[in-house]
């Protein structure tokens, strides 16, 4: 899994008959700071996200497995809207001032 924002929405009238109804969103790749990375992606919407949240994506295999995906050309898909995000570790610096 990683984590992304939702950046857009893609519009395609001509596609597979398998991606009927489906919601393209585009997404870019962030780190868990909240840094975004540059990448992006076209993924399938499966948890009815918006514009600018902060959501979990799969890619692969893993993305065919999430609800409504199966036996879809599926490679990146959201399956969830994350709501807060909290990292245990201490920057080096701060760490070696505490020993």
């Amino acid at each position: 899994m990683q984590l992304a924002r939702v950046v857009g929405t893609v519009v395609a009238t001509r596609k597979d008959p398998r991606l009927e109804g489906m919601k393209l969103l585009v997404v870019k790749t962030m780190s868990p700071d909240g840094r975004e990375d540059g990448s992006y992606l076209v993924a399938v919407d499966t948890v009815n996200t918006g514009a600018g949240e902060k959501v979990l994506i799969v890619t692969g295999g893993s993305a065919r497995m999430a609800e409504g995906c199966k036996d879809r050309p599926v490679d990146t898909a959201i399956i969830g809207v994350v709501d807060a995000v909290r990292l245990d570790e201490q920057p080096a610096a701060a760490a070696a001032s505490k020993r």
